[in-house]
């Protein structure tokens, strides 16, 4: 453990670009089952891609940025990644306890083209429809679970190397 950290201290732009792989490899599998599955994504599904895509921009950016840009970047990129906790919580939430009355929502394109930004980004995040479905599970959990699994551990190790980049 001490040899890890060690080397993560002698290479400070690795676990920014460790977090961008690690980011477009779920983005990726998110894609895979999209289209090689056929899993149409709900709109929470869509917001917590967008917050790894955010994440992983972040992270790009704080690998190329010198050590007081790369800190400020890690530590926006674990607030995304907190926040990405924060959905991918709530959609387990309502596949854990789904509404009584079910809707199907519109997906996120729709709503962005049938109504005004300011009445589409609350019907993002309701959650209802679709957003309760589980279509998928790997080891008994959904794909909302392993989001969370995954937004939880992104923020752990951003903030973790916050903590290691600020001894130095």
């Amino acid at each position: 453990m001490k040899a890890a950290l060690r080397w993560l201290a002698d290479h400070p732009r690795a676990l920014p670009a460790a977090v961008v792989a690690w980011c477009l490899g779920l983005l990726g599998f998110g894609l895979y089952l999209q289209h090689g599955v056929g899993l149409e994504p709900c709109p929470m599904c869509i917001v917590q891609r967008y917050a790894l895509v955010g994440v992983a921009l972040l992270a790009l950016a704080a690998a190329l940025l010198p050590r007081a840009g790369r800190l400020a970047l890690q530590a926006l990129a674990a607030a995304l990644a907190g926040f990405g906790v924060f959905v991918a919580a709530r959609q387990s939430w309502l596949q854990w306890f789904p509404p009584e009355i079910q809707t199907c929502g519109r997906d996120f394109y729709g709503m962005i083209e049938a109504f005004p930004l300011r009445r589409a980004i609350p019907m993002i995040f309701r959650g209802t429809g679709d957003c309760s479905a589980v279509d998928w599970t790997l080891l008994g959990l959904t794909i909302a679970n392993w989001s969370f699994l995954n937004f939880v551990a992104l923020a752990t190790v951003l903030l973790a190397g916050l903590a290691l980049g600020r001894r130095r």
